[in-house]
Parts: structure tokens; C-alpha cells; sequence
């Protein structure tokens, strides 16, 4: 079989009228899985804030703008009975955290027999969001040259990791 992969916004504006074969019921399921998915992405940037020591909605705050998030889903068909679900902070993240959090290298892993479906959602800054360290968490105004080296050792040649399974 084929595989027909098709991408759908959701927010700020849907849409999910460009694919006609859509069922309704299938648009009422989506609606309500983004709304879910929302949700889960807000309690876990709250989580993630705590982490960093922000304010619990900094990250809401910065990837929303005069839209709010983007949020869209990439779905590859036909279906699998492999049923994983990951969570990618993404690049932006890395940048708001000042690198406290580090993005993964993207890599998707396709079964040698067999195929597979893919439903990746992502919850996105909105387009005119402006993503910068969060200025708690830039060095401060002044350091010790020795300090700074000492940080530049333990992270610098970390790199992005290659996934969950290293």
C-alpha cells in the first residue's frame, strides 16, 4: 500500500477544510485529540518552567504572540501496530532554555517488515514570536574567566543526542 502523508493545521487557523474525505467524525475526534495535545503541552512547559525556575507560563507567554502557538499534525498512513509515542522539545525550547534543555536529532525508525503509521503533532511558537534565552537564565553580567571555562568544558562538545535509545 501507498503511503499518503498529509499535514493539517489546527491552530491559529485550521485548515482541515482542504481534505474533503475527511469524516465529521474524524474532524470531531481531531479537535478534541488537539485539544488534548494542547493541554498536555502546557502542563508540560508549566513543568518545564518550574524546572528552569521561571514564572510557570514563560513559555506559554513566548511562543504565543498575537496568535498563540501553532499547532499542526503530520499524519503517514497506512497504520502499524507499533504504538510509541515521543516527546521532542525542539530546537526553540533549546534556545528559551538557554540550553538547559537540548533538542534531539530528529531520526525516524522504519520497520524492516512492515509498515507504519506516524501522527506527529507540534505545538510551535506562533510565527511572530520572538524566541530568546529567557534573560533568568543568561550568564551573568559578570563571571570569572576560569568559571566560564569551566562551563564551556562540561557542555560545549556535548552535542545533540541521538535519540532515546543511546
Amino acid at each position: 500500500m501507498a503511503l499518503c502523508p498529509f499535514f493539517i493545521w489546527h491552530r491559529p487557523k485550521s485548515n482541515i477544510e482542504d481534505f474533503p474525505n475527511l469524516s465529521d467524525d474524524l474532524w470531531a475526534t481531531m479537535d478534541e485529540y488537539i485539544a488534548q495535545v494542547i493541554k498536555l503541552a502546557e502542563k508540560l512547559s508549566e513543568l518545564i518552567c518550574e524546572n528552569l525556575g521561571l514564572d510557570k507560563d514563560h513559555i506559554k507567554r513566548a511562543f504565543s504572540e498575537t496568535n498563540g502557538p501553532s499547532v499542526g499534525t503530520k499524519v503517514l498512513i497506512p497504520p502499524s501496530d507499533n504504538a510509541t509515542i515521543c516527546v521532542n522539545t525542539g530546537d526553540q525550547l533549546e534556545v528559551l532554555s538557554n540550553g538547559r534543555y537540548k533538542s534531539i536529532l530528529h531520526r525516524v525508525m522504519a520497520e524492516k517488515n512492515g509498515s507504519r503509521l506516524s501522527v506527529a503533532t507540534f505545538y510551535n511558537p506562533a510565527n511572530d514570536a520572538i524566541i530568546s534565552p529567557a534573560p533568568k537564565l543568561l550568564y551573568p553580567e559578570k563571571y570569572a574567566f576560569g568559571d566560564y571555562l569551566k562551563l564551556y568544558a562540561a557542555i560545549k562538545f556535548q552535542g545533540k543526542s541521538q535519540g532515546l535509545n543511546q
